[in-house]
């Protein structure tokens, strides 16, 4: 596993990479509402990406077709935007990643559609607090198992679904980076956390089993069961104390 430490000024060119999609990030929150589509989401997502100067890191990776992901309910990452309208009560998930002299930042968003029901709400509130605690467990010589242990026990402590086939990932001059970071885990165990690595974690919580299958589209994952599913990321990176987070405002 080659797992990247990042330099002083890898890290300060990070640092404007994830201010930047934190920016992107706000827009597309603001922006949110009925009757707005995901294809107009995403054209807003790549003029504000390009407009500060930097490139959108999703758009034609691996084959994707569009700048941003945008995941409507039980539609848990990698939506592909299109016609769809946006409907009071939906649930949407949206992820954007940009690449800035050559550095990654990546980060996603789950929002609420107008008034959504309590369920959905605890949903997205269980699942930000899974990905604070992730944070908080993610510091120089702890272990990666503590951090996915950190997600894992905030969602199933909720009687929430922890998606395991999808997860975070270390992240730098390429957008998946080693290591792979799963959302389920055993404290004390797998690599030991170093001061200079920068990693993008990504709680998928769902209700119901959060078991999943991917559409025709072959990038769309969703619920197995048709259960609501929430997508919270940040880009951090690991220091001697508190990691510190890239990609908030």
């Amino acid at each position: 596993m080659a797992v990247v430490i990042k330099s002083a000024h890898e890290l300060a060119l990070m640092r404007e990479a994830g201010r930047i999609v934190a920016e992107v990030r706000e827009a597309l929150r603001v922006a949110v509402r009925p009757g707005i589509t995901t294809a107009e989401l995403d054209a807003l997502g790549e003029q504000e990406i390009r407009k500060r100067g930097a490139e959108p890191s999703f758009k034609g990776y691996r084959g994707y077709p569009a700048s941003i992901c945008v995941s409507v309910n039980d539609e848990i990452v990698h939506g592909i935007p299109g016609d769809r309208v946006l409907q009071a009560g939906d649930i949407v998930s949206l992820d954007q990643g940009v690449i800035y002299k050559g550095y990654q930042g990546d980060t996603a968003i789950t929002v609420a559609v107008g008034a959504i029901s309590p369920a959905a709400q605890r949903l997205m509130d269980v699942t930000r607090e899974a990905l604070a605690a992730a944070i908080a467990a993610a510091r120089a010589g702890q272990r990666l198992g503590d951090v996915s242990w950190a997600v894992q026990r905030c969602a199933e402590g909720a009687g929430l679904g922890v998606v395991r086939e999808y997860g975070g990932h270390g992240i730098g001059r390429h957008l998946h980076e080693d290591p792979h970071i799963p959302n389920i885990g055993e404290p004390r165990r797998g690599l030991r956390l170093r001061s200079g690595m920068t990693l993008a974690l990504e709680p998928m919580l769902a209700i119901g089993t959060a078991q999943t299958r991917v559409l025709d589209d072959v990038w769309t994952v969703v619920t197995r069961d048709g259960g609501l599913s929430a997508h919270f990321e940040h880009t951090i990176a690991i220091t001697d104390g508190e990691a510190e987070v890239l990609t908030r405002l």
